[in-house]
């Protein structure tokens, strides 16, 4: 019980952080590697404090990762972060396959029964 409880708050988080386009941007602006914070919100016509809220999300959901180096805060891709998502999905779309399956199993057996 205490698991699903902690799986579930894993899913809300991470579906939450990705269900804004701002933080899916950041999300794929990192795929390049890792950048400052600064750099990463130059693009977005927000304030730095706004840039710097989104990626608070992203740190909360287990996305990304901060390193300080100095005066600098550097952002990276957590490479997990989006796994439980991806089992979440994986799981459902196995169940899902498996009842068209069926469905269309049983649709051909009726087709060829009349």
């Amino acid at each position: 019980m205490v698991n699903k409880l902690v799986e579930d708050q894993v899913l809300d988080l991470a579906y939450s952080a990705l269900a804004d386009p701002t933080r899916r941007a950041l999300l794929v602006a990192l795929r390049a590697g890792d950048a400052r914070i600064t750099d990463l919100a130059a693009p977005f016509p927000m304030s730095f404090a706004a840039v710097s809220r989104h990626v608070g999300v992203l740190e909360s959901a287990g996305l990304i990762r901060r390193e300080v180096r100095g005066r600098e805060h550097w952002l990276s891709v957590r490479p997990d972060g989006l796994q439980a998502a991806q089992d979440w999905i994986a799981e459902q779309s196995s169940s899902w396959s498996k009842r068209a399956d069926a469905l269309a199993a049983r649709l051909e057996h009726k087709r060829r029964a009349t």
